[in-house]
């Protein structure tokens, strides 16, 4: 078994992992295109606990918050994730928001980026323990693609 999961292979691994009194840390994302900011963030929200999971937005979840996004497809999204050393385990939800797939794997720790309030934090209603993170600042994929954008308009 790899380490991308379906739902039910991940809950079913989370599962045995807390009868080992494992603590199961989970955050959310669209991570289109991996930069500092993800990796340190990935790197703080590891700490929280033994395993790290990562709920991955779909394409079709992906295009409704982002228009003109994606840019990587979620199959390589999901791969290069699992290439970073802290991240355990990747499922890839196509709702809007994590709540259902939260919900479903019951983790121990919630975390989410500093752009997050902690209260607004989808799923910080019936996780345990919640953390916003702090937010790497001038970092983001949006300000990468518009620098890119921007070089291309320039030749």
């Amino acid at each position: 078994m790899g380490k991308i999961l379906s739902w039910n292979e991940l809950k079913e691994t989370i599962v045995k992992l807390k009868a080992s009194k494992k603590k199961i840390v989970f955050t959310n994302g669209c991570f289109d295109i991996l930069h500092i900011g993800h990796v340190r963030y990935l790197k703080d929200a590891k700490k929280f606990g033994d395993v790290l999971v990562i709920g991955l937005n779909s394409d079709s979840s992906v295009k409704t918050l982002k228009p003109g996004r994606p840019v990587i497809p979620e199959s390589q999204r999901a791969e290069v994730l699992t290439s970073v050393e802290m991240v355990d385990y990747v499922t890839i939800f196509s709702e809007d928001t994590p709540y259902e797939l939260i919900k479903f794997l019951k983790p121990d720790v919630l975390v989410k980026g500093g752009d997050w309030k902690k209260e607004d934090i989808v799923g910080s209603d019936i996780v345990p323990e919640v953390y916003s993170l702090p937010y790497v600042k001038g970092v983001s994929t949006s300000g990468i693609i518009k620098k890119i954008t921007a070089l291309n308009q320039d030749k």
